[in-house]
């Protein structure tokens, strides 16, 4: 079955600096070389080098970049033939700040313009499968259906009834009461640590049960850095350790354990094996440079899995 993953697709221009400038305040910085990413991207790249089917759709205009853009994704065995162009909308690009192991991003604003999908756009999306993709994404999408016009919550409940599971991808941002039309009956939400406490005001993922019993979610994650993550489905909670590692660059860690994830539930594995298989993927992205740095075949992170146990 074929992925969707539905997002962004960016030039992440990286620099390095000693500490993050305050308010009112001045710092120097050293350039890296700009590399491919966009979060949404990184984890369809990561799916593909894995062995899985995926196709990935995002709003660019039509400059050189976004040619660059689309040309780097076909070139990691990702399918871009259901991309949407706005020519007016601005360049896709994300500034990265390396400073003390951890990273601060700042995203190129491109606006909330509708995304319309076509009609064999929709009708590939209508057969079972899973959907990789953020709520800034699925607020935006529309398709016309004859007369009608089929958006937003609507449109995702209709693909659920055709049987496309949605991995939702709530990172730092979490989610309010009226995100759940959007959420619910999703296959699998994962938040990092902040976005968690942002969504519950709290951090005990035992208290949610009832959250995700009323709103048929299959389970929730938590991504948490260096000690790995946590799992609930509102009866049985899962935890898969982090590994101690060399840090390098966290850009696309969780990226990478939501595209290993992705694949993962794909091939039919179960969530347990699933959530150790993506950590341990996540926590060798975080030993290269760069946001593809999760991009492997499964045998390489099997193989980087054994040889860190073996340690």
């Amino acid at each position: 079955m074929t992925a969707f993953f539905i997002g962004d697709v960016a030039l992440d221009e990286y620099y390095t600096a000693d500490r993050w400038p305050g308010r009112a305040d001045k710092g120097m910085v050293q350039e890296l070389p700009a590399e491919i990413g966009g979060s949404i991207a990184n984890a369809a790249v990561v799916h593909a080098a894995l062995g899985g089917e995926t196709q990935f759709i995002s709003l660019l205009n039509d400059s050189p970049l976004s040619g660059r853009l689309t040309d780097d994704l076909r070139q990691n065995g990702v399918g871009i033939e259901h991309m949407l162009v706005d020519p007016a909308i601005a360049e896709s690009r994300n500034l990265i700040f390396l400073i003390d192991g951890e990273h601060v991003v700042l995203t190129v604003e491109m606006g909330e313009q509708p995304m319309w999908l076509a009609p064999a756009t929709l009708a590939a999306l209508r057969r079972p499968g899973l959907l990789y993709t953020t709520l800034y994404r699925v607020r935006r999408l529309h398709s016309r259906t004859g007369s009608d016009v089929l958006k937003q919550a609507d449109l995702l409940s209709d693909l659920r009834r055709h049987g496309r599971r949605a991995i939702f991808d709530l990172d730092v941002g979490g989610c309010t009461p009226e995100d759940m039309p959007y959420l619910t009956g999703a296959a699998v939400v994962i938040f990092n640590q902040v976005g968690f406490r942002t969504a519950f005001g709290h951090n005990d993922m035992a208290r949610i049960g009832g959250w995700i019993r009323d709103h048929e979610i299959g389970w929730v994650v938590r991504t948490m850095a260096a000690d790995g993550a946590e799992a609930f489905d509102g009866e049985t909670r899962l935890q898969a350790a982090g590994y101690p590692v060399n840090v390098v660059d966290v850009t696309g860690a969780g990226d990478t354990f939501g595209g290993a994830l992705t694949w993962c539930l794909g091939e039919g594995r179960s969530f347990a094996e699933a959530l150790d298989f993506s950590i341990a993927a996540a926590s060798r992205s975080v030993t290269i440079h760069g946001p593809r740095g999760g991009k492997a075949t499964s045998g390489e992170v099997l193989a980087w899995r054994k040889e860190e146990h073996d340690r």
